[in-house]
């Protein structure tokens, strides 16, 4: 049997939030006004396109006390309760809604009861929390805690231990991966025929959990192998000006590089399900900045000291790009990059680097103009700082949020700071399988490639679940 849960409340009490946030699906409908869900709907939760388990949406609570009532005359009867008060009054229009929400648990749904816990317990929804006891289905309460109002919890946690099995606070909007699970952990304690069936789906979504992350790996390790081999060139014809098709090359170069990693991320963003609702980045998060501009390269990738070690390990090169003023360009990044070159130098053993280090790997010839490969090992880690950050952004939006929310403080904690995210903070070993993976492709050699291709998917899959079972989410 495939376990369904009711998503039961009062309305505008966040039930729809709840739901499509455990199901990761971004189709339910999510409505401030209040009455907008008249008719159950059921979301089927699919892995490998089997159904595992099942969410119902149902109508809010429209008039709890005269169900109490009603339900009260019909004590005794046992599992037939409910079928029997939803025969009794299925045509009567003031208990229409209140009928409706009751279909799934009369076809045996546990319920999860959804509150919003920043206001008072009141009269209403003590009544609403005997009719659920009264249909005697395993059920679990949920505080929905919109904002960072507390002070009404030990009041709803006090008044869910008389009527239900459990009872859990869970922000809809800001819920993490390990908070669902954690979630979908405790709703195993509500009845204990429960329990194996919600084994089953617990593991079920770790698996599938794990089987994304290996899948985000292989995307990630595709576009740094992508970004980090790729070329334009064009050709010097007679009366050409050598300037202008520098900077033509610059910019078909930068652009295709961009599009690269725009779609490494949208394919991350479909793997976590994110298919409807238009994802926007917290107006703070860095990834904001254009992949090449100064602020990203001063904010991720390497520090001196890490960037000399990294070339210590690998005897990778250092230096980072074109040689902008000769193309006439202006990109304050590197100027910065120009004086960290000389420190890394200094570090190496005071080998110097001249200011006319290849940024972008440009190598000229009597008849063509060659942009890339990048000759950075720092791209490598902007590459993956970013497309990182991208990751625990993705996995850390809950599919119930709609919007930011306007308060400064709240945007300001949307930038998520996991372990891992920045590689910059890896161990040595692996700054060192990074060195050795962009050593293998500067050389072109496959079967190192091959080696340490193996060795940097390990450390990247370690890295994506660390993300993703940490509480620093955004």
């Amino acid at each position: 049997m495939i376990p369904e849960f009711a998503i039961i409340g009062h309305p505008n009490e966040g039930k729809s939030s709840v739901l499509s946030t455990l199901a990761e699906d971004d189709s339910v409908r999510v409505s401030p006004t209040p009455g907008e869900t008249t008719e159950c709907r059921t979301f089927p939760v699919l892995i490998d396109g089997v159904e595992i388990l099942r969410f119902t949406d149902t109508p809010g609570f429209q008039n709890p006390r005269r169900v109490l009532h009603e339900l009260q005359a019909f004590a005794g009867r046992g599992p037939d309760t409910i079928r029997l008060f939803r025969e009794s009054f299925l045509t009567d229009p003031e208990l229409r809604d209140d009928c409706e929400l009751l279909l799934p648990v009369a076809r045996g749904a546990g319920i999860i009861y959804v509150v919003d816990g920043s206001r008072p317990v009141r009269n209403i929804d003590r009544a609403e929390m005997e009719v659920l006891r009264l249909t005697g289905r395993p059920r679990m309460a949920v505080i929905n805690c919109k904002g960072e109002e507390t002070a009404h919890l030990a009041d709803w946690k006090d008044a869910f231990r008389k009527t239900f099995n459990s009872n859990r606070v869970f922000n809809a909007h800001r819920a993490t991966y390990a908070e669902r699970i954690l979630l979908l952990e405790a709703l195993k304690s509500i009845d204990q025929d429960w329990q194996g069936p919600l084994d089953l789906v617990v593991s079920a979504f770790k698996k599938d959990w794990a089987a994304r992350n290996d899948r985000t790996a292989d995307i990630i390790l595709n576009l740094l192998a992508d970004c980090l081999s790729f070329k334009v060139m064009g050709e010097i014809l007679p009366g050409c000006d050598e300037n202008m098709l520098r900077k033509k090359l610059h910019d078909d170069y930068t652009k295709a590089i961009r599009k690269k990693e725009t779609l490494a991320h949208l394919q991350i963003r479909s793997l976590f399900k994110h298919n409807i609702f238009n994802y926007d980045l917290p107006p703070c998060s860095i990834l904001h900045e254009d992949l090449f501009n100064e602020k990203t390269w001063q904010f991720l990738g390497l520090g001196k000291r890490q960037m000399a070690v990294a070339g210590a390990l690998s005897g990778a090169a250092v230096g980072a790009g074109i040689d902008l003023a000769h193309v006439g360009l202006s990109f304050g990044i590197f100027t910065t990059l120009g004086g960290a070159i000389g420190t890394v130098g200094a570090l190496m053993g005071g080998r110097s680097l001249s200011t006319k280090t290849r940024l972008l790997g440009v190598g000229l010839g009597k008849e063509q103009v060659q942009v890339g490969p990048n000759d950075s090992v720092q791209f490598l880690h902007i590459l993956l700082d970013r497309v990182l950050l991208f990751y625990a952004h993705i996995i850390n939006w809950a599919h119930g949020r709609r919007d930011y929310p306007e308060n400064r403080a709240e945007v300001e904690r949307t930038e998520p700071f996991a372990p891992g995210i920045r590689s910059g903070h890896w161990s040595a070993a692996s700054l060192k399988v990074c060195r050795e993976y962009f050593r293998a492709l500067r050389d072109g050699d496959d079967g190192k490639r091959e080696i340490a291709e193996k060795n940097l998917l390990k450390i990247l899959t370690g890295t994506l679940l660390s993300i993703s079972e940490s509480d620093d989410g955004g």
